[in-house]
Parts: C-alpha cells; structure tokens; sequence
C-alpha cells in the first residue's frame, strides 16, 4: 500500500462505504507475501507437487531467523534517565522506572520481544498495541498479528500515521463475553465474529461482522499502535521479510541433499545390469547369487560412486551452503563453529557481516520500543493521575559477542572515575536489570556507611 494508494482509499472511505468490507480487499499482495513467508518459515520449501520418492526439507531459513532474533535481542534492558539533576527529576525518574518495570514483569515482555521478533523477521513487519485493561488497573501490551494490521499515512510523511485498523476473530463465546453479540450461522449453530477496530487521534470505532457497535473519542488521545518493518525499504512504510533473499539458496540446498541421499542410497543397493538380454525373471541380488546368462550376455552392478561423482555433488553443497550462509548475512561461526580459535578482533571481523544485520535491526526496533514504553507512561499517568513527565527513555543492548567482562568492568570504572559515565549507564552497560534501584541501594549503602563514620568520630573525639 503506497502513499498515492492510502489517499485513495481514505476517499473512498468518504464516500460512504464501511471500512470492514474496504479493507477486505486492501494489500492483497502484503497479505501474499506474509502467508508465502510464513509457510516457507514451516518448512514447506518445495515448489513442484511431491512426485519423487524422497524430497528432504532442511529448514534453514528457521534456523537462520531464530538465530538471528536471540542476537537481536539479546540483553535488551529499557531504562528512565533523569530530565536533569533536580531532585524532583530524579524521583520522576525512578517512577517512571518502576512502572515500566511493573509493565514488563506483567506482560512478559521479554518473552513478547523475542516471539515478536521471530514473528516481524518471518513477515517483514509487526505491531505492538499498548492499553489500559480497566478490569486488572494495568497497563497491557501485545503484539497483534500483522496479516490483520492496516495503516494509512499522510502522503508525503509515511512517519505520520492518522489511521490504523486491526482486524481479528473472537470466538462466539468470546463475542459474547465482551461486546454481548450472538452471530448464528447455519442451523441456529453460535459463530465466530470477525471485529475490526478503527483508531485515530480523536476517534474510536469498534465494528463487528460489518456492523457498527461502539463509536466513541479515543480515550487516549493518540494511535496506540506501535507499527514497524523488519529491514526498511526506501519509500515504503512496510518492510522485507528475512527470508526473500535465502529462498531460492534453500530450495536448491534441499534439492541437491535430495538427490545426493537418493545416489547413496542407491549405491548401498546397487543396481543390476543385465546386457543383451531380453528377458529375466528371478534376478535376485544378494551374496552368493547364481545367474544363468545366455551366450554374448553380460551382466554387472552399477557403481554410482566411481569417477568421483560423489565429489562433485559434495563441493556443489558445499557452494550452496556459502551462498545461504552469505546472503543470510550469518557466518558459520555464529553457530557456535570456530576451527580457528578466533577471538578479539579477529572474532569480530569474522562475524562483521551478522553484526551490521543486527545493527540496523536494532536502529529500528530501538525506536519502536521508546515509542511503546512512552506510550505506557502516557496511559499510566493518564488513568492513575501520577505525573511521570518529561521521562527521557533509554533502550540498552547487550554486546554482541562474548566480552572479558573483568575488563568491561574495569573499563566502566575508569569511565566513571573519569566523569564520561555515569553510575547508572556504567550499571546498565554492564547488564544491570534496574540500574536506577541499584544505584539508590547503592546510595543508601554510601549514606549509612557516612552516618556510622561520623558517629565514631563523635564517640572518640
């Protein structure tokens, strides 16, 4: 969906039709290329229908993308900096820390992360959605699926989402627990419900089955979507999947494999060949077998393994393997292979190609994930009346390749000591879960060891 295409369907909206029955025929292709993805992320890889006795599937576009998402998320810690040194500013600061803290422990954000993750590299894009459940008083926080997200954009700004859609299906008892509907299909029988849900700034709509059942002011006063691509196309809004460039390199790895077990195996059971013959009957290949042949016959086995043949197919696996492995952009050594005892630099030069990938990763999903955690703060203050604000949200990563921690640790101190860190950062770079309760405990350590010195002082003065 390009931006001369959102102006048009907005219009058309206009003019009167539901937006349930539009966007049933809205980003077919998007719609495609999420379930091609998925499927093949499965394991269904071959093209042509199963005619051979033995097609191998080895699934490496999973291995890779499940590879590559532990990387991405590895050591992710999200952090409330202080606005400046005011006391005031550091007590917000601490708040707003335990409230995204609350957030994470009660959504299970770390697993959400990592499942998004695999779920946004597979389709190319994803979504978080960020609410207030008003029955539990918490902040709540999911990843919708995407095949059922529609955004439309502001045509010269595809940064400036006005409208978002999320289409999904509740079961006929989850209808009728939520909203109190009761669709009945054939025979009387409950069905599902298919609800789509409409948000912009200032508007709230709520269709079911096409009909409207609830329209009302967005509470929150902004789109609490969070929509954002995999790797970012220039000048698109919706982003490439991680398994478009390895496809074909998949395919053909499992139709060489394929053909390379069908020769070995028929080499373990070798074939008869029988020459100037034209009938046989009874020819059984086995030790210590007898065959009457005619005059002029010949009979022998095929040897499928001689002249090297074997050889050739092995290095042309071995080229394919490569060619899935750089386009993959994944050395061999991020699966744990290091012939070379590489380490320090070398190490980091040999896996250069995977960190880039994870590095412009991360310059995405850093931004997505500030962006969902103001969004937490924003609905907290709004629904609970605390005042968080202004809140400065960090997202910390975590390194991505085995460190000396000894030496990070004597790093950050010097850092430290010399005024270019503070505790905190020094205590998030380290991968500390909560570096600003740390430092308070730390503190408060410092205060008591303070008072009981002044203490002895005074006793023995």
């Amino acid at each position: 969906m390009n931006a001369l295409a959102t102006s048009t369907q907005a219009h058309s909206t206009s003019s009167g039709q539901a937006l349930p029955q539009q966007i049933a025929r809205l980003d077919l292709d998007r719609l495609r290329r999420y379930q091609e993805n998925l499927t093949f992320y499965n394991g269904q890889q071959w093209l042509e229908p199963p005619r051979r006795r033995r097609r191998l599937t080895f699934n490496y576009a999973k291995a890779l993308i499940d590879k590559t998402a532990a990387y991405v998320t590895n050591g992710l810690v999200i952090s409330v900096d202080p606005a400046d040194d005011s006391p005031q500013a550091q007590e917000r600061a601490r708040r707003a820390q335990a409230v995204l803290d609350d957030v994470s422990k009660n959504n299970n954000l770390a697993q959400l992360d990592f499942d998004t993750e695999i779920d946004c590299a597979v389709l190319g894009d994803t979504a978080y959605k960020v609410v207030w459940d008003a029955t539990s008083r918490k902040v709540r926080v999911s990843a919708p699926d995407v095949q059922g997200v529609y955004a439309w954009w502001l045509g010269d700004d595809m940064s400036r989402v006005w409208r978002v859609a999320s289409r999904y299906v509740l079961t006929a008892e989850e209808a009728e627990m939520l909203y109190g509907l009761r669709s009945q299909g054939r025979f009387g029988r409950p069905r599902d419900a298919q609800v789509v849900e409409v948000w912009t700034e200032g508007d709230f709509e709520l269709w079911a089955d096409n009909r409207l059942i609830e329209s009302k002011a967005n509470p929150y006063g902004f789109i609490p979507f969070v929509i954002y691509p995999n790797i970012r196309q220039p000048k698109q809004f919706w982003g490439s999947s991680d398994i478009e460039p390895i496809k074909e390199s998949v395919r053909e790895l499992n139709r060489a494999l394929s053909q390379l077990s069908m020769i070995l195996e028929l080499s373990g059971n070798p074939i008869a060949v029988l020459e100037n013959i034209t009938e046989a009957h009874d020819i059984a290949v086995q030790p210590g077998a007898v065959w009457e042949l005619p005059e002029n016959a010949r009979a022998y086995l095929l040897d499928l393994l001689q002249g090297g043949g074997v050889r050739l197919h092995a290095d042309y696996v071995d080229l394919i393997y490569r060619t899935l492995h750089d386009l993959a952009e994944s050395p061999r050594t991020a699966f744990g292979e290091n012939r070379q005892n590489l380490s320090g630099v070398a190490l980091q030069m040999e896996m250069d190609p995977l960190l880039k990938k994870v590095q412009r990763k991360r310059l995405i999903r850093e931004a997505a994930l500030r962006r969902r955690s103001e969004m937490a703060l924003r609905i907290y203050e709004q629904q609970t009346g605390e005042t968080l604000a202004p809140y400065r949200v960090r997202v910390n990563w975590g390194p991505l390749l085995p460190l000396d921690r000894s030496r990070l640790v004597e790093d950050e101190r010097i850092l430290v000591s010399a005024g270019i860190h503070s505790r905190r950062r020094a205590a998030a770079e380290l991968g500390v879960d909560e570096p600003e309760a740390e430092f308070s405990r730390w503190l408060e350590e410092e205060t008591k060891k303070t008072n009981m010195r002044g203490r002895f002082y005074l006793k023995f003065a």
